[in-house]
């Protein structure tokens, strides 16, 4: 049977999502209690909807597992109980058929935190918000996302992967103040290693004034990483929400997900 898995984590004490000998990370101690919960001989492997970065948080993280023979109310129960508390265990339930927590998605969305009044951020929420020295002009934030948005390579945005495609749709890229307190919204397809940390400092680039919002376009054009491009602190940002079709569209989703994306031309 095939589970869903639906969490949240505040990422400061792990080493991002994904399993690594010797560092304690999300998958590592959720697979290690699933172990532990159903007594396994080798680790059930999960798969989930996007792999966090250390210090990146998550409140609508999605991961599947594949495992015989067990409720998925059972799992629920005493994965609460077993995990530690900088790891909610929304909900796990039986996956549709054709689900895939990370090829059937369609698209993810993230938030990234920033405060930049004289104050600083509230020490109840710093390990999710990003403090900024200078105070940011909104409106040239918002003009240079508007020259990102769309269909294109974000090979400059992004650490390369040895036979993956950086080709992505940005559908939202917008910024509002809630008095000191920035908040990017940043809606897309997928993802590449680092993307949404780099196109924030475009966007703080452009907010202070260092560069005009035209810039993005210059950026943009770059043939790979460009050096000028300050890739922003893990801690303000969050994933919080994936989203997925219903019914027979998530094989067809799978399908469109697996294969390589290219621009048109």
């Amino acid at each position: 049977m095939r589970l869903r898995i639906d969490l949240s984590y505040d990422g400061t004490g792990f080493r991002g999502w994904a399993a690594q000998p010797g560092h304690r990370t999300v998958q590592g101690d959720i697979e290690a209690a699933i172990a532990l919960i159903l007594r396994l001989p080798e680790t059930a492997t999960l798969t989930v909807a996007g792999r966090t970065d250390a210090g990146v948080h998550a409140r609508g993280q999605v991961a599947h597992v594949d495992l015989d023979g067990i409720a998925p109310y059972y799992l629920e129960r005493r994965l609460r109980r077993l995990l530690p508390d900088d790891i909610q265990i929304r909900s796990v339930t039986a996956a549709p058929e054709g689900f895939d927590a990370r090829f059937s998605a369609i698209e993810r969305r993230y938030s990234y935190r920033i405060v930049d009044g004289r104050v600083g951020p509230d020490p109840l929420v710093r390990h999710a918000v990003v403090r900024w020295q200078k105070r940011l002009d909104v409106d040239a934030m918002n003009a240079t996302s508007e020259y990102l948005l769309g269909l294109h390579d974000f090979a400059p945005f992004c650490r390369r992967r040895e036979g993956a495609t950086t080709v992505r749709t940005l559908r939202e890229l917008s910024t509002v103040r809630i008095d000191d307190v920035l908040v990017t919204t940043v809606r897309a397809d997928a993802f590449c290693h680092s993307m949404v940390r780099a196109l924030m400092g475009v966007l703080v680039a452009a907010g202070d004034h260092r560069f005009g919002p035209e810039w993005a376009v210059e950026v943009l054009a770059h043939p790979g990483r460009d050096s000028r491009v300050n890739v922003m602190p893990p801690h303000g940002l969050v994933l919080e929400e994936v989203t997925y079709p219903e019914g027979a569209a998530l094989t067809a989703r799978n399908i469109e997900s697996r294969s390589h994306r290219a621009l048109r031309t």
